[in-house]
């Protein structure tokens, strides 16, 4: 019998015995979706667009396999500039393995950041093309990590990841409702905690990202306080709303003072208030911090010319700026 012979035997074998079972492994994959034992089927489109490599991932089960090429493929893209072809690749790579947060945070991050910021000085776009660009790069990036979670809701780097998005003061202008956004970003930062396999600087973020709300003040001053008990929190920029936060919720207290309690010196309290002062980037609350700094400089004779009260701020920094011209 000649080799072609034995080949095609052994291949009408295979179909016929791959028939035969397609009945029970069919049930059977079906059970395993539902104890979520095994990755959803494959979306419409997407073996389609995988080509050649699709009947591999649909008959020998080798989705991860095929998504490890395809990410080599993304990474490819991403070198050539080409951010179309890297989110829809990812878009693909994430339906393949749809339970590998490396995937999701890779293709948020490409999005969001990689791509958002080429636009912002890609000099063959009009400023307006650019800004419209920008946009809707760091609106998809969203879109992508808000999927990554809804099919990973116990992956806390993924809740971190989209609470760093939200509280980037680069991307402030892509959320126009602060006090919503900072609102999910505490959320996010939350869930992210609540997993219980976060890095304790979340917890903490999610305090930062509260601060900011309006009208959550009692309930940031609470967690400050909470936070605030375990010394290895005792951040500067923590320190720092918590006594901001405590001047909103006190106004009459004597802030010199408190200041003095927090941070140890007199020094060390006009070092931080005053660089917080300059902050203005990131929307942090300053209730009682000019009071402060002022009472400070009379206490550390600081001159009016050096008072950190007189020196600029620091100028906007975005969208309306990097797409003026």
């Amino acid at each position: 019998m000649k080799a072609w012979q034995r080949n095609g035997i052994v291949a009408v074998a295979v179909l016929v015995f791959g028939a035969a079972r397609m009945p029970y492994e069919a049930k059977l994959a079906n059970e395993l979706r539902a104890a979520n034992l095994m990755p959803p089927k494959l979306q419409i489109g997407t073996t389609d667009k995988i080509g050649q490599t699709s009947w591999a991932v649909a008959l020998g089960g080798l989705r991860t396999l095929v998504a490890a090429f395809m990410n080599l493929r993304a990474f490819g893209f991403f070198e050539e500039k080409r951010w179309d072809d890297v989110a829809d690749t990812y878009d693909m790579i994430v339906d393949l393995a749809p339970n590998t947060g490396y995937y999701w945070d890779a293709g948020f991050s490409h999005s969001a950041y990689n791509a958002a910021s080429y636009y912002v000085n890609d000099s063959t776009l009009s400023p307006s093309r650019r800004k419209q660009a920008w946009l809707a790069s760091v609106r998809r990036g969203r879109a992508f990590i808000d999927r990554g979670i809804q099919n990973n809701p116990d992956n806390w780097n993924l809740w971190a990841s989209l609470g760093f998005l939200l509280t980037d003061s680069n991307k402030y202008k892509a959320f126009p409702d602060p006090d919503q956004t900072f609102t999910q970003a505490a959320e996010a930062y939350r869930r992210a905690a609540a997993t219980g396999k976060a890095l304790d600087y979340v917890k903490r973020a999610q305090f930062y990202a509260l601060a900011r709300v309006t009208g959550r003040e009692k309930d940031a001053l609470a967690m400050a306080r909470d936070l605030y008990n375990t010394p290895r929190n005792r951040t500067p920029t923590l320190q720092t709303l918590l006594f901001v936060l405590e001047a909103h919720d006190q106004p009459d207290m004597d802030k010199t003072r408190r200041a003095i309690e927090i941070f140890g010196t007199p020094e060390k309290a006009y070092e931080a208030l005053s660089a917080h002062w300059q902050r203005t980037r990131e929307r942090f609350p300053v209730y009682g911090v000019a009071e402060t700094l002022q009472s400070l400089e009379k206490q550390l004779n600081i001159p009016a010319d050096k008072s950190i009260l007189n020196q600029p701020l620091p100028p906007p920094f975005g969208p309306d700026e990097w797409f003026s011209k």
